[in-house]
């Protein structure tokens, strides 16, 4: 089916910003000998698409929970507008136009419908904000989603689908890594009728890249809600040889710099013996540059 569809323009779509109470109308412009049918649906975030309207022929049907006065058609020639008095939050959806054939089927106009002066009624918190891990070692990511009264609590129930994506250094967009379905279980109400859902991921750090900043999204309440990301780095642990050379390259600088004093102390009596430290002062340089070298060759 997918293939008989097309789009007038498949990149642009206008969006419509009301508040509630208001009236809107969507634009819809046909030919109706060029169509056998002509309708408006409706698709809300996380939802499947839904029909608002149809005009087979010359009958028109509005369908379902559209069945009442808030919804209407404009009842021009060659133009099927769809009017939407009283707008509510729950109306906040892309709506678009479709007309064509038994065989082909055309995009006619779309628009998102943007709903302000609602207060938000799902809270999203995402926690930790940095997370450091030695490589092997597993990370805990957790956010969670508060419904602020009892009506959004019911309205939404048994509607939440969770996302985890990664955005890594030098990758364009992020990438899905985990996503769950329905998980209304792992909700919980409070004595103040508050639902609050806590949703967890565990990753295991396995190498350098698995660092990067891990997002939670969560479609719940006809809309996405993104948390603000956790980042995660990852500590490099340095190998037992190398701290155990680091620790020897601390003794050879303190061993030279004893060398070094006392050979200036002997150089300011010329007539002292050279005291046998100094000899094998000289015999230690070159062992100190050797340890020296490795060390450094190592960490490179």
């Amino acid at each position: 089916l997918s293939a008989l569809i097309e789009s007038i323009d498949p990149h642009l779509i206008s969006v419509t910003v009301a508040q509630p109470g208001d009236t809107v109308t969507f634009q819809c412009p046909f030919l109706m000998e060029k169509f056998d049918f002509i309708c408006w649906h409706k698709q809300s975030v996380g939802r499947m698409v839904q029909t608002v309207a149809s005009k087979p022929s010359n009958t028109l049907t509005f369908h379902e929970e559209f069945n009442n006065p808030r919804f209407s058609i404009g009842k021009r020639d060659s133009e099927f507008n769809l009017i939407i008095r009283n707008v509510s939050r729950e109306d906040e959806a892309t709506y678009f136009c479709q007309g064509g054939t038994a065989y082909k089927i055309l995009n006619l106009n779309g628009t998102y419908l943007r709903v302000n002066g609602t207060q938000k009624s799902v809270l999203l918190t995402q926690w930790p904000e940095t997370e450091s891990v030695q490589l092997g070692e597993a990370v805990t990511l957790q956010c969670s989603v508060l419904f602020e009264n009892k009506d959004s609590s019911s309205r939404c129930s048994g509607e939440h689908s969770v996302y985890w994506f990664r955005a890594g250094s030098g990758e364009s967009h992020p990438g899905v890594i985990h996503s769950r379905g329905n998980r209304s279980h792992e909700c919980q109400e409070s004595p103040s009728r508050q639902r609050s859902c806590v949703y967890t991921l565990s990753k295991s750090v396995t190498n350098s890249s698995d660092a990067g900043t891990y997002y939670c999204a969560v479609a719940t309440c006809g809309e996405i809600l993104f948390g603000s990301g956790t980042k995660v780095d990852t500590n490099a642990e340095l190998p037992p040889v190398v701290i155990m050379l680091g620790v020897i390259f601390a003794c050879c600088v303190i061993v030279i710099t004893v060398i070094m004093f006392s050979t200036s102390q002997v150089c300011d009596q010329p007539k002292a013996r050279i005291h046998p430290l100094i000899h094998y002062g000289f015999a230690f340089h070159f062992n100190i540059y050797i340890y020296i070298y490795i060390y450094f060759e190592i960490l490179s």
